[in-house]
């Protein structure tokens, strides 16, 4: 792994984290319940560094082993369950087709339930 640049080496490929979270994003927003993806809260630690948001998605690579974490809003109709399950396995099946990356796992966080108020 290159510290400096975040990217990770697949079979002499080098791929970014952006594009980990990247591919967790899209395959998130797919699933039927998810309302939107939501920024990482920021802890007391968190205040002191350069980036006050984060992404909704975090990636963090030990030994070819990824874990990510995706934090979202789902829609007030959902079952939060059946999101969460949804999600880990779509992104688990879609990071490791894509970038040939083993993901050990998929934390789902629910930072929030939406309302329709228009029903």
């Amino acid at each position: 792994m290159n510290e400096q640049n975040n990217l990770y080496e697949s079979n002499n490929l080098k791929i970014s984290d952006d594009v980990i979270s990247t591919i967790t994003s899209i395959t998130s927003k797919e699933v039927s319940g998810v309302a939107e993806l939501t920024p990482v809260p920021v802890t007391i630690k968190g205040l002191f560094k350069s980036k006050s948001v984060k992404n909704p998605v975090t990636v963090e690579i030990n030994d070819t082993v990824a874990v990510i974490d995706v934090y979202l809003k789902v829609k007030y109709e959902a079952k939060v369950q059946d999101v969460a399950e949804e999600i880990q396995k779509r992104v688990k099946d879609a990071v490791q087709n894509m970038t040939g990356i083993a993901v050990s796992k998929v934390n789902v966080h629910i930072a929030g339930i939406v309302i329709d108020e228009k029903k």
